[in-house]
Formats: C-alpha cells, sequence, structure tokens
C-alpha cells in the first residue's frame, strides 16, 4: 500500500510543476508579446486627412469675428473643418467613440 500513495504524491508532484512551468512560459510569452508589439505598430492618428503638409495645423479667431454662435469640430472628419457639419454623428456611431463639437456663442444677457 505504500507504494500506491507513493505514486500519487509523485504524480502530484509532477502534475504541480507541469502546471507551474505552463502558468510561467504563458506569463513570459505575454510579456515578450507585449514587449514586442510595442513599438512596432503604427500610432493611430486623429487628423487622417486635413492640410497633411502642415507640421501643425492651427485655426485662431478673433472674437469679434464669431458672431452670436460658432460650432467647431472636434473629430476632424468635418468636410468644413474647422467648422463642424455633423460628421462626428457617423465618426461616433462606426467607433464608438463619443466626441461632439465645439460651441461657443454669447451669453445671453
Amino acid at each position: 500500500m505504500h507504494s500506491k500513495y507513493f505514486c500519487v504524491s509523485v504524480f502530484t508532484a509532477e502534475l504541480a510543476a507541469a502546471i507551474g512551468v505552463t502558468a510561467g512560459a504563458t506569463a513570459a510569452g505575454i510579456l515578450l508579446f507585449q514587449y514586442l508589439s510595442k513599438g512596432s505598430g503604427v500610432k493611430p492618428k486623429v487628423n487622417l486627412d486635413l492640410q497633411k503638409d502642415n507640421p501643425k495645423v492651427v485655426h485662431a479667431f478673433d472674437i469679434e469675428d464669431l458672431g452670436d454662435k460658432a460650432v467647431y469640430c472636434r473629430c476632424w472628419r468635418s468636410k468644413k473643418f474647422p467648422y463642424c457639419d455633423g460628421a462626428h454623428a457617423k465618426h461616433n456611431q462606426e467607433t464608438g467613440d463619443n466626441v461632439g463639437p465645439l460651441i461657443i456663442k454669447r451669453k445671453e444677457a
């Protein structure tokens, strides 16, 4: 009977070692994948096609020129950029994003 318990304890020890090695190898593989894929991918761009010849797209407006209300695009998808044309609605539906326009208006007296 002594050999039966010895076989069970050896099997349990081998199983525990196999599980430990598998878990360790899996963790090492995940870490290696994350390390190697971190720099290889192209980072997503916000501005896909507007004024790509400019190193930085900047728009400035005088407050006096704004009138009573101005609505500006923040999703970079508007065909009237920098003004909003509602393109963010389609962008939000396709991506699950929640971006909306920047609305500037005069304070009502």
